[in-house]
């Protein structure tokens, strides 16, 4: 997961150089980013069904190759067409590599779910924090090309290297929790996709997941608008510029954020710990596009959304396995996870209405009402159809097992 985190997270740092390189517009070459987490979403169903079938072993693998061919790629294209095919293919192979990761970590910890899916995606939100200072320092001194071809077969290697130490549990090797509200039920896709629960769940993805997707893609350009970019922030012991010193900031909050606050669900339940983290993004969202032109703020609030922003790939996912069992997680969370592909739609669409409106804050203002809409959503919501859910599962569960045995089941 550390390995592929620069895919998504150092694009933003190729951008100015591409377009300064070959004078394209902002939107069109941001249309790669799209183009790169469509593909990583929209095919994890499809992913999650070959996780099932061959292990997770082979999937990291596969991913692993493809993943550092898309910067390989990258490195040779001299075309918009060229970016985008480079963005396919890291696409699948982050898609592999990620969806089987956290669909093992769904597997082997039941009564930690959520602290044991936060740190297997903090790996991918905290993974670039190390490389993002190398890749721009290298960027300066040899061009994006070298650098694209650099670190991809390096990345490309290490995951590889890493899938050969994975397993999934083997039969009766873990135990349902008996602490948290789990499903004691194996939900098929089909039948997942048919409660009101799955489709709140994936609304409240989409609202949330979109200002982070936004802030991933769009923080470099944002920097720049304001102002901000090349500001020397001076912090006593050291000075660095506020973009990369901002970037390598967000990514330690993000990768914190995310066992940080699967922890927190383990103990006080899913849908109180989306109510705490959704405002906070909500109200720094906003408060960025109120102060950002400060580069202390800037990076201040840049690592809050970050911080509350990260945590939705371990809720969402830990409360699916508890909702839904972990037989078939692999293709139900795919479905779920599509929700990250609907939300990079609003990326390029994010340039569009900053250029027509001539300020970000329209922009981050929108996202900041999806995020607390989610908030409200949660309480009003999430909570009341989550303890049908479970309560349903339950005598759905006793009413197969007494059908299967010929007997009535112990409540």
């Amino acid at each position: 997961m550390v390995a592929t985190a620069n895919i998504q997270y150092a694009w933003t740092l190729f951008v100015p150089e591409i377009q300064s390189t070959f004078g394209w517009d902002r939107a069109s070459i941001q249309i790669a980013f799209t183009i790169f987490v469509l593909v990583q979403t929209w095919l994890t169903p499809i992913e999650g069904y070959f996780i099932d079938k061959y292990g997770p072993r082979a999937m990291v693998a596969f991913g692993a190759v493809f993943m550092g061919l898309s910067w390989v790629v990258n490195s040779q294209a001299t075309s918009l067409m060229g970016f985008y095919l480079g963005a396919a293919v890291g696409g699948v192979g982050v898609g592999c590599i990620y969806a089987t990761c956290i669909n093992n970590a769904l597997k082997w910890f039941p009564d930690r779910r959520g602290l044991a899916v936060g740190l297997t995606a903090g790996g991918y939100g905290m993974g670039s924090a190390a490389t993002i200072l190398p890749i721009a320092a290298m960027i300066q001194s040899s061009g994006f090309q070298s650098t694209f071809l650099f670190f991809g077969v390096l990345q490309g290697v290490l995951a590889f290297v890493a899938a050969m130490f994975l397993r999934s549990p083997k039969t009766g090797e873990v135990k349902v929790s008996e602490k948290l509200a789990q499903s004691r039920r194996d939900y098929t896709l089909t039948e997942a996709m048919r409660t009101k629960l799955f489709w709140l769940m994936f609304f409240m993805f989409i609202c949330v997941v979109t200002g982070g997707m936004m802030a991933v893609a769009q923080l470099g350009v944002i920097a720049q608008d304001l102002g901000v970019k090349n500001y020397s922030v001076n912090l006593y012991f050291f000075t660095m510029a506020a973009l990369p010193l901002a970037l390598m900031l967000d990514r330690i909050m993000n990768g914190i954020s995310r066992p940080l606050f699967g922890w927190i669900s383990d103990n006080i339940g899913r849908e109180k710990t989306m109510v705490i983290a959704f405002t906070l993004e909500g109200f720094g969202i906003v408060a960025l596009g109120y102060f950002g032109h400060n580069p202390y703020a800037f990076l201040i609030l840049s690592g809050v959304v970050f911080l509350a922003w990260g945590e939705v790939y371990s809720l969402f996912s830990a409360l699916a396995g508890d909702a839904f069992g972990t037989k078939h997680i692999g293709k139900i969370y795919g479905v779920l996870y599509c929700a990250k592909g609907i939300g990079a739609l609003f990326v390029p669409v994010g340039n569009l209405l900053m250029e027509a409106t001539g300020t970000w804050s329209t922009v981050l203002y929108t996202v900041a009402c999806m995020d607390l809409l989610a908030a409200f959503l949660a309480v009003v919501a999430l909570r009341p159809i989550l303890k049908q859910h479970v309560a349903y599962s339950s005598a759905l569960k006793a009413k197969e097992t007494e059908e299967m045995s010929g007997k009535p089941a112990l409540a």
